[in-house]
Order: structure tokens, then C-alpha cells, then sequence
């Protein structure tokens, strides 16, 4: 029968070519967009998880509830022995301690005298230890435009944005005007040692960037972090793993009431990445839906215009004693084979586009202008197991569904009409 059934759609291509092209469009549209979705909301998830909020986040209770105004009088103190118990604990996380601070960068003439100032937000990260992998995590290097990276120390790194407008250039010495961390005034002299840009208007409004003993030193935060970060080694968030490390570490505090307790949250659990996080695992099923809707309609009238013209081949098959519901169920297998090559020849052609996406990119940086939140410069997919598969859900669904529509017309059609029509 399997063979009987191939025969004909080989034979009458009538009846498979354009099933197969509607199947082999859907298809690529479906993986295609499915790299896509992953893609770019994984790059936008993973840059706000690298730069802002970690895979996993550990701060004092009292800073975390004010998180947005940076309250660095309540930091986390003791946080060589804290980070050294966690990397212990939870060797599957990289962790690495910030100070995220605001201040005034001023910037003085040949006199002394202020010639330029500006309001900054700053980031203290360890950018000196031979260890450390923020630099790289925070693709640093790449992003230099004037200057070079941070080598030494009582050095730092300005936006490009922001130093144009300040009139800066690198080997310029500049003033960072903030307060301690126990509330008095703090004055600190930096030399800036290059410029660099993200391409994401939030960093490259006004930011500064220095090594994390510098912040210390500058803020009076001796072996002290406003927040340690955790990244999974996999480069990629894991919520259900996450959630579990934070009720791990959080459980002995829930009966502390101290407000320098620490606590831990997951990305999920800070700001707006908890709706981001789970778009990001529902948008593969709208695709899915979508397109199979879309399909079953396209290949239903597609399916009821071949059903006109093989009339007259239902009567003979059933002149020859073949029943309604065996004639119904090799229209579905038909359909089967047509899905599966439709589906094959789609997911080819949407990785083949996913693949020249990953690799070169589009760049969107003129987009982002003016966003508050971080997104990546360019749009890339990333292509996942889920893509190889992916295209064969809504390619066998659609057919499937498609034809059953269609076919219900035979059960309407009574064997004496199909005769008539097969004399006619």
C-alpha cells in the first residue's frame, strides 16, 4: 500500500508539488523564526544577566529592596570568605563581586580648574587579577574605540559617548565626585586608560568602569561588594537549577532578621527578566500554533480543489469495492509522506538561513537608540537541537488536518454522484 501510494504521488505531481512547497515555506518560517526568537531574546537575556543581573545575584536583604537606587551603605562586607564559601558550595556558577555606584565625573583644565563635568554611572569590576574573567564576560577588549584596557592601577574606562561630551581623551586625568560608603564625600582621581562602546545606548550614555579595588579604595567599601554575581560555566541561564541554588542558600536566613542578612535571587526574580525568561520559552509554541493554522487553511483549499479534480478516481476505486473510510485514510497517508517531505526540505532551507544569521548577523544598533534597557547591536539566531525538529510539528499537523477537511467531502458525495461524474 506504502509503495502503491508513493508510486501515485511520484507519477501524478499534481497532487504533491504544491502541498509540498506550502509545507517546505511553512516550515522554513517556522525554524527560521524559532532561531530567531532564541537567538535574539537569548542574547538579550544573557547581555542583562552578564552586565546588571547574573544568572544568580547575592545581596543584603536591605539592598535588595532598594536594589534601584544603589544603596552602597549596605553592602555585603566579608565578601572574600562569602564568595569562597559560594564558589565551594555551587562550583557550577563563576562568581565575581561588583560595586555598581553614581557619581560626577569631573574634569579639570591646565589651572585645576573644572573645565567639563558630567553625571556617571559607574562599575567596579576586578579587571586585574590574572583570574578573572569579567573582562571577557563584559567583552571589554573588543569594545575599546580609543585607548586601551585597564592595566594598572588608578585607571579607567569611559564611554566613548560619554567622554566626546566631556571632551576626553585617553591619558586625560579625570575626577570621580561621589560619596563612602559610610555617607561622606569622596573625591578620587583616575586616569583614563581608554574609551570604550557597547553599542547599547544605557552603558554608552555615561558609564565608567573601574577595577573593583580602585571602587573600594574610592568608596571606603574595603572587602566590601554592593552584589556578587553568579553565571553559570554553561554560558547559558537555567531556571529550574537557579531556583533551586536560591532556596538552598536562602533557607538558613528565613529566620534572620537582620537586614544585612544575605539573600539570593535568581534572574527571574529581578526587575522585568522574569517575563522575558518565560517569553522566551512560549514563543516556540505560538510559532508552532501559528503556522499550523495557518498551513491546515492554505492546504485544505488545496486539498479541496485536488479532491475536485479526482473525482473521477474516487468512483473507480470505489466502483472496485473500496470503502469511504479506507479511500479517507490513504488521503491521510498521503499526506503523511507529502508533510514529510515538505517538512524536510523546509528545515533545510530555514537552517540554512538561520546558519548565514548566526554567523554574520544584522546589525540593528540605530534601532536601540534611546532604549533604557540593554539589547544586543545585532540580531543573530542561534540554532538548538529544537530547530532540527522543530519544522515537522506544524509541517505533519497541517497536512494532516488539511486533508481531513478536505476529505470529509467524501462522505458527502454519494457513490452513485461519483459515478455520474466519472462518465461524464
Amino acid at each position: 500500500m506504502i509503495r502503491f501510494l508513493l508510486k501515485g504521488l511520484f507519477h501524478d505531481r499534481s497532487r504533491s508539488r504544491l502541498p509540498i512547497i506550502v509545507v517546505a515555506i511553512g516550515v522554513m518560517l517556522a525554524v527560521f523564526m524559532n532561531a530567531y526568537i532564541t537567538g535574539f531574546m537569548g542574547d538579550t537575556i544573557e547581555m542583562n544577566a552578564r552586565f546588571t543581573h547574573g544568572h544568580l545575584k547575592v545581596m543584603t536583604r536591605a539592598y535588595a529592596e532598594n536594589e534601584g537606587q544603589v544603596p552602597n551603605d549596605l553592602a555585603l562586607t566579608e565578601v572574600s570568605a562569602l564568595k569562597e564559601e559560594l564558589s565551594g558550595r555551587f562550583p557550577e556558577l563563576d562568581w565575581a563581586a561588583r560595586i555598581q555606584f553614581g557619581g560626577l565625573v569631573d574634569v579639570p583644565d591646565e589651572f585645576g580648574e573644572t573645565r567639563s563635568q558630567g553625571p556617571a554611572a559607574g562599575m567596579g569590576i576586578d579587571l586585574l587579577s590574572p583570574d578573572s574573567r569579567e573582562a571577557g564576560r563584559l567583552n571589554i577588549q573588543k569594545s575599546i574605540v580609543r585607548g586601551r584596557i585597564v592595566q594598572n592601577a588608578g585607571e579607567a574606562l569611559l564611554a566613548e559617548q560619554f567622554s566626546r561630551k566631556l571632551g576626553v581623551d585617553p591619558g586625560d586625568e579625570v575626577t570621580l565626585i561621589g560619596s563612602t560608603m559610610h555617607g561622606s564625600m569622596s573625591m578620587y582621581n583616575f586616569r583614563v586608560a581608554g574609551t570604550v562602546s557597547f553599542g547599547v545606548e544605557a552603558l554608552d550614555r555615561g558609564t565608567i568602569i573601574v577595577d573593583i579595588e580602585d571602587a573600594r579604595n574610592a568608596l571606603d567599601m574595603y572587602d566590601a561588594a554592593g552584589e556578587l554575581i553568579g553565571l553559570f560555566e554553561t554560558g547559558f541561564y537555567d531556571d529550574e537549577r537557579a531556583l533551586e541554588i536560591a532556596r538552598a542558600f536562602n533557607t538558613p536566613f528565613e529566620e534572620d532578621k537582620d537586614e544585612y542578612a544575605p539573600v539570593m535571587k535568581t534572574l527571574t526574580q529581578q526587575g522585568s527578566m522574569g517575563q522575558l525568561v518565560k517569553m522566551l520559552d512560549v514563543w516556540g509554541i505560538y510559532i508552532i500554533a501559528i503556522f499550523i493554522v495557518a498551513m491546515a487553511l492554505v492546504l485544505w483549499n488545496a486539498g479541496l480543489l485536488g479532491g475536485l479534480r479526482r473525482y473521477g478516481e474516487f468512483g473507480v476505486r470505489l466502483a472496485m469495492g473500496e470503502e469511504k473510510n479506507h479511500l479517507y485514510r490513504t488521503l491521510i497517508y498521503e499526506s503523511i509522506f507529502i508533510g514529510i517531505a515538505g517538512a524536510f526540505i523546509g528545515t533545510a532551507i530555514g537552517l540554512f538561513f538561520a546558519a548565514l544569521v548566526q554567523k554574520y548577523g544584522i546589525n540593528i544598533s540605530g534601532l536601540m537608540e534611546g532604549s533604557a534597557m540593554m539589547y544586543p547591536s545585532a540580531i543573530r539566531t542561534r540554532i538548538t537541537t529544537t530547530d532540527y525538529y522543530i519544522g515537522f510539528i506544524p509541517g505533519l499537523f497541517a497536512t494532516i488536518i488539511g486533508t481531513m477537511l478536505a476529505g470529509i467531502g467524501i462522505y458527502r458525495r454519494k457513490t452513485s454522484q461519483l459515478f455520474k461524474e466519472l462518465e461524464a
